[in-house]
């Protein structure tokens, strides 16, 4: 078996600085195909049987392990490593820019062309991946559908084996998407969302920050802030209490999330109104509008009956206990 290629090191003193600084050459093992057009950083390990296109740039101190590849214009942030078999970029126009210390898992496919039939070949497509995020083993996530939006992926978030994350969605930030969780085009995530394993949502859904979707659910309609669904097709079943409570929501705010949540989701039987005043009757109350997730709560429900929404999912009258 071939050997990786000798690594160098210089020392050098640090622009302004007195102190050494130990540079590290590449590693890069002598099967490896990288066009001469590349950019590559200090300290990059590129493993046998990689490829790395012609208007790649790696940065420094990134992990190409055997049979990964780069294509396209694709730009890979410091200290990211694609495990064997990761593919990312594409030879299409537009391109794909990873931050840094990203993990691209075992045969993930990311940067690549939507499967949407609108896309009109030669148009350029986007990918924008923020930091830190652990994207596991046959994940895919595809480019923009069209010149004018983009795909985004936040901070910090753990896309599980065989998830699929489609064209134009936009995903913040600490989320947790569980295994085989499919989201498809258009589809918008804010923070701390959680999946159980083979959640499908709808195109063009909203999933509001501290949502919990339950194993197996069909969303098919917006899920507000701090709600818990479940089903086929997905309903409320009430508020993600468990994971209000691990992001350190106190025991009085939650109290006060329950109120509200009862005011709008269950009505007494002698009320008859709408929930756009039940939604007002909320913020009229002193106490609890005086609770910044309340009013958040209120926000997002309201923001899923604009017009360009799908409405949020239908809802049960069921709260858990105290």
């Amino acid at each position: 078996m071939s050997a990786m290629v000798t690594t160098s090191e210089r020392l050098t003193r640090a622009p302004g600085n007195d102190d050494i600084v130990r540079e590290t050459e590449s590693m890069i093992h002598p099967t490896a195909v990288i066009h001469s057009g590349a950019v590559i950083g200090q300290g990059v390990l590129v493993a046998a049987f990689c490829t790395i296109g012609s208007a790649v740039k790696v940065g420094d101190h990134c992990q190409l392990h055997p049979g990964s590849h780069i294509f396209g214009d694709t730009e890979l942030g410091e200290n990211c490593i694609l495990l064997a078999g990761a593919i990312v970029g594409a030879n299409l126009p537009g391109s794909t820019i990873i931050g840094r210390q990203n993990t691209i898992g075992h045969h993930a496919v990311v940067g690549t062309k939507c499967q949407d039939l609108k896309y009109t070949t030669g148009d350029e497509c986007f990918l924008h991946i923020g930091d830190n995020n652990d994207i596991r083993e046959y994940a895919s996530i595809h480019r923009s559908s069209k010149f004018t939006d983009k795909t985004v992926i936040g901070n910090n978030n753990l896309i599980m084996g065989s998830c699929h994350i489609a064209h134009d969605c936009k995903v913040g930030n600490n989320n947790i998407f569980s295994n085989n969780s499919l989201f498809a085009g258009h589809v918008e995530v804010e923070d701390y969302v959680r999946t159980s394993g083979a959640s499908v949502v709808h195109q063009f859904c909203h999933l509001g920050s501290h949502c919990f979707i339950s194993g197996g659910s069909v969303v098919t309609q917006d899920v507000p802030r701090f709600m818990m669904v479940s089903g086929d097709r997905a309903e409320i079943r009430g508020l993600n209490l468990e994971g209000l409570r691990r992001r350190g929501f106190s025991s009085f705010e939650i109290r006060g999330m329950k109120r509200a949540y009862r005011k709008i989701f269950m009505p007494s039987e002698q009320s008859s109104s709408l929930i756009e005043q039940r939604l007002a009757e909320v913020e009229q109350d002193e106490e609890l509008a005086a609770f910044p997730a309340v009013r958040s709560m209120v926000k997002s429900i309201r923001g899923s009956f604009q017009t360009d929404r799908r409405g949020i999912c239908h809802f049960r009258n069921w709260l858990a206990p105290e």
